[in-house]
């Protein structure tokens, strides 16, 4: 595999299937369009799981490089993976293939263009994860925004262009002080190779407004308090697969980001800076738990508790220790599952019923009991409850943040508590009751189609929960690194300022 394009395979291949999907005329053409999609989802997934199966998870080098003059002498084509980004490269092709099924019925208007833009949208987001270049991680960091903007402002709700707008203008935003900063390490270090950029010390003046400048843009994508706001009318108007795709994968780049860029690169304004990074986050935590108590509708319920999940996140990374980071991880991938399967869950009932109030339902136990099983199953996941990923991934969070900050590591516990309260009381809404709505007597319950969606799912979630070694044995020797790295950094500023 040494001199093997693996990478680069696996990231553009979705794009072959656009070429193929361009090329379809005549009747069913957009049935055909479907399969083709779906074979090139799957098939783009079986292809990584050469990375998975023959990675080295002894070490924490870069793994399957791939490097070519692109721009000029100092901009290359640069591609590769460690213990970290191989996770959310291998969630990205697991979750397409499940985002395609999700709109197999549901979408009934420009399905050629709605399917292009998620295979599309899937080589941008593998491209982030692989990229090692500032330059091409910023083209596919920002590329994804285009196809996601169609997404949600052609396929989804009333109010979608608003949705859409925002969602674009958030994150341009912020990406362009990431820009900024990207420009001046240019300058600086005669580079934008990431691993290069990694070693590189910059001054420490310097590291506060790169943190920065970074920090608007991952705070943005993650997203942080108080720049959340897009995520709840982007979930609510996108169409069911966009608001999984947007839940599963492209809200856990911020957190990548972090981990890529502001702990190797800027270590002391890392630990400076770490105080907002615990406010904001525990303000996300509670504050975000406290709305969705008072949401009516469901999508936008599970959208405020994706903010409070990520709180955990940013909490765990800049905990700078092992438990606190691989728990960051873990709760990012759980989430990845557990979120895009609680939207399937929302947008099982609204294709049947076309409203997402929860007052309009209750008593669906009766007369669908498989669905009330499945969303019975991640309400739990959702709450961390042990034997879920998410229980694995919180604990060791809570664990690493103990060490640094106990009050921190207080708050944010109450997040769990809270996340309990609403999702139950969502659960007891919606599946528990009387059965007293004419319409809902008609409903049906879970198709072959939605069960084999919610299957891998179930799966790969319980699997994280009963044997986390399987994943956190690929990040803990890339983690360990990171974490070495970063204090030997601090260690040798320290000595340089010592009298």
């Amino acid at each position: 595999m040494e001199h093997f394009p693996i990478l680069s395979i696996i990231t553009f291949l979705p794009l072959v299937g656009v070429f193929f999907i361009l090329m379809i005329k005549g009747e069913n053409s957009d049935k055909r369009a479907k399969h083709v999609a779906l074979f090139t989802t799957v098939f783009t997934f079986v292809v990584s799981l050469i990375l998975w199966f023959t990675f080295d998870k002894t070490t924490a080098d870069f793994q399957f490089v791939e490097k070519a003059s692109w721009l000029g002498d100092n901009i290359n084509y640069h591609m590769g993976v460690d213990g970290i980004s191989i996770l959310f490269v291998m969630l990205t092709t697991f979750i397409m293939p499940i985002v395609i099924l999700t709109g197999w019925i549901s979408v009934k208007s420009r399905v050629k263009e709605y399917l292009i833009a998620f295979l599309i949208l899937e080589t941008l987001m593998i491209g982030v994860f692989c990229a090692l270049d500032l330059v091409l991680f910023y083209l596919f960091f920002e590329g994804g925004l285009i196809p996601m903007f169609l997404i949600i402002g052609v396929w989804g709700g009333k109010n979608r262009v608003y949705a859409s707008y925002k969602l674009f203008l958030y994150t341009l935003l912020g990406s362009v002080f990431m820009l900024l900063a990207m420009m001046y390490m240019y300058f600086q270090a005669g580079t934008t190779d990431i691993p290069t950029l990694m070693a590189y010390d910059f001054a420490i003046d310097a590291q506060t407004w790169l943190f920065l400048a970074f920090f608007a843009s991952f705070a943005v994508k993650v997203p942080m308090w108080p720049v959340h706001t897009w995520l709840p009318d982007a979930h609510v108007q996108a169409p069911t697969a966009g608001s999984v795709i947007l839940a599963g994968v492209l809200l856990k780049m911020g957190g990548y980001g972090f981990l890529r860029f502001s702990l190797p690169m800027f270590p002391v304004a890392s630990v400076d800076l770490a105080w907002l990074i615990y406010t904001l986050s525990v303000i996300a935590i509670i504050y975000t738990s406290l709305v969705a108590l008072m949401q009516n509708d469901m999508k936008k319920m599970i959208a405020y508790s994706s903010v409070a999940h990520m709180g955990f996140v940013t909490l765990g990374i800049f905990a700078f220790n092992v438990q606190g980071i691989e728990g960051a991880i873990m709760v990012m991938l759980a989430h990845g599952l557990v979120a895009s399967a609680l939207f399937l869950c929302v947008g099982v009932i609204y294709d049947r019923l076309h409203t997402r109030e929860i007052d309009r339902y209750g008593g669906l136990v009766n007369i669908m009991p498989r669905y009330a099983l499945v969303f019975m199953f991640f309400t739990m996941a959702a709450v961390g409850l042990p034997g879920t990923g998410n229980f694995v991934g919180e604990i060791l969070v809570l664990i690493g943040l103990f060490k640094v900050s106990i009050w921190a590591a207080f708050f944010a516990a109450t997040g769990l508590v809270l996340g309990a309260a609403y999702m139950l009381w969502l659960y007891r809404k919606v599946v528990f009751g009387e059965l007293v709505k004419p319409d809902l007597k008609a409903m049906l319950d879970l198709s072959k189609r939605e069960i084999l969606i919610f299957a891998p799912l179930i799966f790969f979630t319980i699997w994280m929960g009963v044997y986390p070694a399987t994943f956190m044995d690929f990040m803990h020797v890339s983690v360990e690194n990171l974490v070495t790295n970063h204090q030997a950094a601090l260690s040798a500023v320290a000595e340089t300022m010592a009298p």
